[in-house]
């Protein structure tokens, strides 16, 4: 019986996949003709809900846009003509009612259910009407997941007009015969923050759009239906979403998508509102009344707008309240909050669907005791560098409103701003992500997208994750690559795509561009500096190579997404190398100095050229997208301007001992990536498992289930790896790892290492605290020391106690190991 009930399991996920590929290109007597010599009809109740409409008009555009041929769009069905697509909501369309109560048809209604959608192909569904392919939603986002969803199969990017993506010509589209029905998400709320920081999305709003108004936001809106998000937190630097235009919150709403504000707005106002009309101080105690006004004109101005309101307060202009501030005082205005929301609503608190956000100074708040009413949803939050600080405590009652996680691809703030480019590593977002799902955050992800542009691929990933947790995951991620690639360039080129992306991505998050500088990595320890950019480098050629083979029509597209970050990444290591040798060989007196004086100059030009030819790319659509500054920060904040990196001139040559050569490498070390183990014990229920590409030179290791840790024991979880030393005596080791914080509330992450049979030392985690440095350069390194007794073989275990550490590497100093950005290259036995 369980043999039969596993295969049953097998063939329903079997058919479950089968079905997501709802296009053939071999018809047959099932399948149903979309396009043919011309194309179906499209049907839709015109007093269904305005976003189903829309859905088949944009069905409709992308048909066309796609074979040439423009479906009618009819809304009576007795003008259907004998191939017809129905397409409604469960209880907007009167044909998919009927079809409900017929039972001739093999259609069924669905349940009622948050987001779900059915695709499925009914021959004679009406007497006139050969066959019919029925798109139903459980509600009008299902709806229009649904047409999107055909509409990205046949080849239209959702990228299509925010990236340029050319659709896929075809003469003919044929959809498959069988039934595809589209459960829930896995994350009921999914989507992005727009955090316009100026110049480059306010640069770019203003001069096509004339501002932040309706015009911009429907792209918008329509880009979150494409990728499946239903989220948003609008730009809010010098904008008010629902004051610069009346029309924003309208369209928000009749294209489905529901409103926020970001994690310091309470009430659904903007800050720049407050700037505008505000009264007196940002200041409970001292200006109750005013900020209660203030805040009833947000809810007023709701309607019956769905929305998730931010409750709380933080300090005037995302900065902490004032020192001392008290948690009663913050109970306070949370109550007074909702009860504004109930004297507004008409309705219980509990009913407006709320939001705490745990950010920065307010998780202090919470750790200290306060609390809120279980329906408002806590919004946990990472560190503004992709690591999540807290995550619930499987231990406690269930949260009514749940938990979220407020994420950031983009950030403002110290150590140092991060915007330029995409830096983000996909690897580690599933990574974060997948932990907060396993923990039980899943009621909203908001990810903080800066300027939206150049972060196309990582907002997709977190879409595509967020949608459906369980498709992604350790063991099939580099296909994602693969399989964005082809959603933009074609199967052709997906492939080769796709490795250009992962090895950008793995490459970019070492370090920001933004904190790179000349003395970033070693020009003699282990070739360091000449390494990592012969990597860049060789990652450049790769692309250019695809780049120039590319059909005309995807030039545009190919800049944006793929080419252009990868050059502008090579180009500033190229610019820290020239000047890194210019110093060095000025230091000696040589006027090799004055060469790479030159070189820098002339990449520092090339910098700038590159941000103008973005700019003036796709005859200027994207102008003032790539006006970010990058070079020349001095502190955490941005220059106003790029500057030129200080360089040297050296008039004559004088000889000098020369040291610019490379030393020797005399030093005893083993350098072993954590996923090349040579043994792996698991037990009591914990297996481990390789994250592909997530360290900074390799995979990662850690274990699974990630919410289980063990009791160090001689039979613990640890992986074992062999070395031959010639030495004795007192060795270190160093573990590289991922800068994963201690997100289990101040318990404490612990892992143990050891040598042969010796005792292990047990190590914490974060011991030697230094946030700044482990985000700047993304890994956290521990030493500690240990004692080889005789020459010859050895075992280093490296032993798990807690879960969610991620092991990049493991160095082994058994004398003069040399100062290294990155771990030293990999070693065999020596």
């Amino acid at each position: 019986m369980k043999k039969l009930s596993t295969l049953l399991l097998m063939l329903v996920a079997a058919q479950y996949i089968h079905a997501q590929q709802l296009l053939t290109s071999k018809p047959d007597k099932n399948s149903f003709p979309l396009v043919t010599a011309s194309p179906a009809a499209i049907y839709t109740d015109s007093t269904d809900d305005w976003l189903v409409n829309k859905s088949a008009q944009l069905l409709q555009a992308d048909i066309e846009k796609v074979t040439g041929k423009k479906p009618a769009l009819i809304h009576n069905i007795a003008d259907a003509p004998a191939n017809v697509v129905i397409i409604g909501s469960q209880n907007g369309c009167q044909p998919l009612q009927s079809l409900a109560a017929n039972k001739r048809t093999a259609y069924k209604p669905m349940e009622p259910a948050w987001e779900t959608y059915q695709i499925q192909t009914l021959t004679r569904p009406f007497p006139h009407i050969n066959k019919a392919l029925v798109i139903s939603g459980s509600d009008k986002r299902g709806v229009a997941y649904g047409v999107l969803e055909i509409s990205k199969q046949i080849g239209v990017s959702p990228w299509y007009w925010w990236a340029d993506v050319p659709v896929k010509k075809q003469s003919s589209l044929y959809i498959k015969g069988n039934s595809f029905r589209c459960t829930s998400p896995s994350v009921r709320y999914r989507g992005i923050f727009i955090n316009d920081e100026a110049p480059a999305f306010s640069g770019w709003t203003k001069e096509k759009f004339g501002g932040f108004n309706h015009h911009m936001y429907e792209h918008m809106f329509e880009l979150l239906l494409r990728l499946k998000g239903n989220y948003l937190w609008p730009a809010m630097w010098g904008n008010a979403f629902n004051d610069d235009d009346t029309l924003n919150p309208v369209m928000a709403h009749k294209w489905g998508i529901v409103m926020g504000s970001s994690h310091h707005e309470p009430m659904l106002r903007a800050h720049d509102e407050w700037r505008r009309y505000g009264k007196g101080p940002w200041n409970y105690v001292k200006n109750e009344n005013t900020l209660r006004d203030f805040w009833r004109t947000g809810i007023t101005r709701m309607r019956d707008h769905e929305s998730i309101v931010t409750i709380g307060m933080r300090g005037d202009g995302d900065e902490p309240m004032t020192e001392g501030t008290a948690t009663a005082l913050l109970e306070r205005i949370v109550k007074d909050q909702r009860q504004i929301l109930t004297e507004i609503t008409g309705k219980p608190a509990a009913a407006t669907p709320q939001l705490w956000a745990l950010y920065k100074e307010v998780q202090d708040y919470y750790d200290n005791g306060m609390r809120v009413p279980d329906d408002i949803t806590l919004l946990l939050c990472d560190d503004n560098w992709g690591n999540i600080r807290k995550l619930p405590d499987l231990q406690e009652k269930p949260r009514g409103g749940g938990y979220g996680i407020y994420y950031h691809f983009d950030y403002v703030g110290d150590p140092r701003n991060y915007k330029w480019l995409n830096t983000n590593n996909i690897a580690r977002v599933w990574e974060q992500m997948h932990l907060a799902k396993a923990y039980g955050a899943d009621r909203i992800w908001i990810v903080n997208v800066g300027d939206l542009k150049p972060m196309e691929f990582p907002i997709s990933f977190f879409l595509d994750y967020a949608w459906n947790t369980d498709k992604w995951h350790a063991d099939n991620l580099r296909d994602y690559y693969t399989k964005w690639a082809g959603e933009q360039f074609g199967a052709t080129y997906a492939t080769r795509i796709g490795e250009v992306l992962r090895r950008y991505g793995q490459y970019a998050a070492r370090r920001k561009p933004e904190l790179l500088n000349a003395d970033t990595y070693s020009l003699t320890a282990y070739n360091e500096f000449s390494r990592v950019l012969q990597e860049w480098e060789i990652l450049l050629k790769d692309a250019t190579a695809i780049g120039a083979s590319l059909p005309p029509a995807y030039k545009d597209a190919y800049f944006q997404l793929v080419l252009h970050p990868v050059k502008a990444f090579t180009i500033v290591h190229q610019l820290y190398h020239a000047v890194a040798l210019n110093r060095s060989y000025a230091a000696q007196q040589d006027t090799s100095a004055n060469a790479w004086a030159n070189k820098a100059r002339q990449l520092y030009i090339s910098d700038s050229l590159l941000s103008q030819e973005y700019n003036q790319h796709a005859n200027g659509k994207w102008n003032h997208m790539m006006d970010q500054t990058h070079i020349g920060y001095t502190y955490w904040q941005q220059p106003e301007v790029n500057s030129m990196p200080a360089v040297s001139y050296v008039k004559a040559h004088r000889p000098v001992t020369r040291t610019d050569s490379l030393p020797k490498d005399t030093s005893r070390y083993f350098s072993l990536p954590a996923a090349r183990y040579t043994n792996a014990v698991s037990n009591a229920g914990i297996s481990w498992k390789a994250i592909p590409d997530i360290g900074s030179t390799g995979d990662g290791i850690t274990t699974f289930p990630v919410t289980r840790s063990v009791s160090l024991g001689k039979n613990s979880p640890h992986l074992e790896y062999a070395i031959y030393s010639r030495d004795t005596g007192t060795i270190s080791i160093t573990g590289h790892f991922s800068p994963t914080l201690d997100f289990t509330g101040g318990k404490g992450l612990k892992y143990a290492v050891s040598v042969d049979n010796a005792e292990p030392v047990i190590l914490q985690l974060h011991d030697e605290g230094n946030w700044s440095k482990w985000v700047s350069e993304n890994v956290i390194r521990q030493t500690s020391t240990h004692h080889l007794s005789q020459p010859g073989k050895h075992i280093v275990k490296y032993w798990m106690i807690s879960p969610g550490i991620i092991l990049q590497q493991l160095t082994v100093n058994t004398g003069g190991l040399q100062n290294s950005y990155l771990p030293p290259p990999p070693t065999g036995s020596r």
